[in-house]
């Protein structure tokens, strides 16, 4: 799995023209699921994402993890995450996972953030998104499972 955090103030995701997802404070993470994800890569990225220490604490050291500081989660599917630039001008996606197998991954990596008492937004999967986010700090990770 590929993940792209933002720390945000507030973000939002709209489908044709509707907001379907908003959150306050919290993370952005827009996921990929690569073909060979299971269950191990899910709750590796879930624990890894919720344990993330990228919240201020009162001397404004990077110390808290979203749990202690009381934010929300929006997930974003992204397949593009996974698209590889090195050759040609197309980015290829043959690392992603194919959308039947990854919507499955996602809902799943949805409900182990859930699990642990995060709330969570989320954006529909396969569906033409505007995301709309307002970075704090900014702070943006790109992290991968192992």
């Amino acid at each position: 799995m590929r993940a792209v955090v933002q720390r945000v103030s507030r973000a939002g995701v709209s489908v044709n023209g509707t907001r379907v997802s908003e959150i306050g404070p919290g993370m952005l993470v827009l996921i990929a699921a690569a073909k060979e994800d299971g269950p191990e890569q899910i709750r590796w990225m879930a624990d890894k994402l919720i344990g993330l220490r990228i919240f201020p604490d009162e001397a404004e050291k990077l110390n808290l993890s979203l749990m202690q500081v009381g934010g929300s989660m929006l997930i974003v599917s992204q397949f593009t995450l996974y698209g590889d630039c090195r050759k040609g001008r197309r980015p290829s996606y043959a690392a992603a996972a194919p959308p039947q197998e990854a919507e499955g991954i996602y809902k799943s990596f949805i409900d182990a953030v859930r699990s642990q008492g995060i709330p969570v937004q989320e954006g529909v999967f396969g569906a033409m998104m505007e995301v709309e986010l307002l970075n704090d700090g900014p702070v943006t990770l790109i992290v991968d499972t192992p």
